[in-house]
């Protein structure tokens, strides 16, 4: 059962990768939420013992740049393909956590999708 805290982070989560264009989410087996673009996973989060959980897909430069900051960790079993994690991330964490949960869906996305997104974000 989750706790109001997990609900609401989970909320979160869903609110910022359900806004990204064809993003799904699924329930997996192990019961983790797990968001989609075109069957390819970006972001899963889940309840542990010791707590909330978010793990989101990154290439191995950014992943060794948050590694060396104390709230993530190399995400078991899928670490060593550039996955990171973050455990009952702070509020102050989500502005961060929402660009590299966007930088996760574009790794994930086919060009056609990343193209179209570069299109409507350009500053």
């Amino acid at each position: 059962m989750e706790s109001p805290d997990t609900e609401a982070m989970l909320d979160h989560v869903r609110n910022i990768c359900l806004a990204l264009p064809e993003a799904v989410e699924h329930i997996d087996g192990f019961g983790h939420n797990t968001f989609k673009i075109n069957g390819k996973s970006f972001v899963i989060s889940g309840e542990g013992e010791t707590g909330f959980s978010l793990s989101f897909k990154s290439d191995r430069e950014t992943q060794e740049l948050l590694l060396q900051k104390e709230k993530f960790f190399k995400t078991p079993y899928i670490g060593r393909h550039g996955w990171v994690s973050i455990q009952n991330p702070d509020r102050e964490d989500w502005d961060g956590l929402t660009d590299l949960i966007q930088e996760a869906y574009l790794r994930a996305a086919p060009k056609r999708m990343v193209n179209k997104w570069n299109e409507l974000n350009k500053k």
